[in-house]
């Protein structure tokens, strides 16, 4: 009985759990707030693209203004 009371008592891996679960945390919160900022970043990169899209057409033809 006292080795089960001893291990009881024993606190050794309890600072190893409390990170796992600070870890997770912490995780999962970064995966929420990416899914609320995931469409306007999306918008975004679309704009940003269409805006490369013609300044490269822009570059590639004769004009002299675009």
């Amino acid at each position: 009985m006292t080795k089960f009371s001893a291990f009881l008592k024993d606190e050794t891996g309890a600072v190893t759990v409390d990170w796992v679960v600070l870890t997770a945390a912490v995780v999962g919160l970064g995966l929420v707030v990416f899914n609320f900022v995931r469409p306007a970043v999306s918008s975004l990169a679309q704009g940003i693209e269409s805006e490369l899209q013609a300044a490269g057409s822009c570059m590639n033809s004769t004009a002299a203004t675009c």
